[in-house]
């Protein structure tokens, strides 16, 4: 293999990395939610099912975003590309902004530790990786049936 396709990997690789990184990401920021809840005095009802809504919200936004990722991965002419490939400019903005507005968040105290608990397990438990995963066994099986023709 020569120097310069030494960081690249099959395109389908690169929805296994996107998968990896976001299932990362979303079990830390559910974890950080669960440990703001196992610290809250008081437990309402309406707590989980906002985190719930939480989930619901972002599930769907983390789907089109599989979608999207994947769309785009699929459409480079070439059989492989660099690893870091399984985002474009604007996602790696996006999850930069997302992680450094999230540290500012828990560390400003601007918001109450209620807070913190509801959206980051909705918004961790949305496991945007798993999507990724979905595209990469749909993409497998696609290949594999397309072969068998």
């Amino acid at each position: 293999m020569d120097k310069k396709h030494f960081f690249h990997v099959q395109k389908r690789t690169l929805l296994a990395i996107a998968g990896c990184v976001w299932l990362l990401a979303g079990i830390n920021v559910a974890r950080l939610g669960i440990l703001s809840y196992q610290c809250m005095k008081i437990i309402r009802w309406y707590h989980p099912l906002l985190s719930v809504v939480v989930f619901t919200l972002f599930g769907f936004m983390f789907f089109k975003m599989s979608l999207k990722h994947t769309k785009r991965i699929q459409s480079y002419p070439e059989s492989t590309r660099p690893f870091w490939h399984f985002f474009d400019i604007k996602a790696y903005c996006i999850m930069a902004f997302m992680m450094g507005g999230g540290i500012w968040l828990r560390s400003s105290g601007l918001v109450p530790n209620t807070f913190i608990a509801v959206f980051y397990t909705g918004l961790g438990l949305a496991l945007a990786g798993v999507m990724f995963w979905i595209m990469f066994a749909r993409n497998f099986n696609m290949k594999k049936s397309k072969a068998s023709v």
